[in-house]
């Protein structure tokens, strides 16, 4: 799945645009790499976005199936790390 579909699904971005806004402004990092809006996410990436006050790190745990998944169900696919 491409991060900025991915970032949207797992609800750490309101909308796909924005997300893919992120990546072509060098905000959204995997495994230390800043990426462009088609590059695919797998198990076990990394991800780390830089926003203007902190930085965040989120690890992949599973790629979602569907478009969007429940807010609640946010943990089975990422887990934030320190």
């Amino acid at each position: 799945m491409r991060i900025d579909k991915f970032l949207n699904a797992v609800n750490i971005t309101k909308r796909r645009a924005i997300s893919e806004d992120m990546c072509k402004n060098g905000v959204v990092c995997i495994n230390e790499k800043v990426v462009k809006p088609a590059k695919d996410v797998k198990v076990g990436d990394v991800i780390e976005i830089s926003y203007l006050a902190k930085k965040v790190k989120y690890e992949v745990l599973q790629i979602p199936q569907t478009k969007t998944i429940p807010k609640s169900a946010q943990n089975e696919y990422i887990k934030e790390i320190q």
